[in-house]
């Protein structure tokens, strides 16, 4: 059997959505039982030359819901990135995940080759929808959701590998 890559997709990201939903909400509850005010956690980096907390989810969440767009070959949701608290945080993530709902097996499927063109800091990446997927979406979504993780780890929130991982 083999897997499709809407199976390849949509799942994946739904999943790691979720399980960064989870992530935020065991951070911002870690935030009220200290008494911080939760800007602090949000605008928490790992180290001074990367990213705060908003913008790791900010950043995942469209990395998510733009593949799935780019794959089903439509002009991506546009987010504007304005979220300042957790609860605008949790209602992106469940823009994103709605969103991403919306695509259909059909839509994605057969998209291994569709050209696909990001306008980069660096220049134009040009990808095909496979190489695209496999070696550019779904590490940098692990990668800021890790990274948010990491940073609500270090905070001291209460989190652990299965919190990461999430329910099969």
């Amino acid at each position: 059997m083999t897997l499709s890559m809407y199976q390849a997709s949509v799942p994946v990201f739904l999943r790691a959505l979720n399980n960064l939903q989870h992530v935020l909400r065991k951070g911002e509850a870690h935030a009220e039982a200290r008494k911080y005010e939760s800007s602090l956690l949000l605008q928490s980096r790992l180290t001074v030359d990367m990213l705060p907390l908003t913008r790791q989810v900010q950043i995942a969440t469209d990395m998510a819901k733009n593949c799935c767009a780019r794959l089903a070959g439509v002009d991506p949701l546009k987010f504007d990135d304005n979220e300042t608290s957790f609860a605008e945080l949790h209602a992106r993530i469940d823009r994103a995940i709605e969103y991403i709902k919306s695509f259909k097996a059909d839509q994605i499927d057969g998209s291994e080759t569709r050209a696909i063109t990001l306008k980069l800091r660096s220049g134009e990446q040009h990808f095909e929808g496979q190489g695209y997927l496999l070696h550019y979406v779904i590490p940098n979504v692990f990668f800021h959701c890790t990274t948010a993780y990491a940073i609500l780890r270090e905070a001291g929130a209460d989190l652990g590998k299965a919190d990461f991982i999430g329910k099969p």
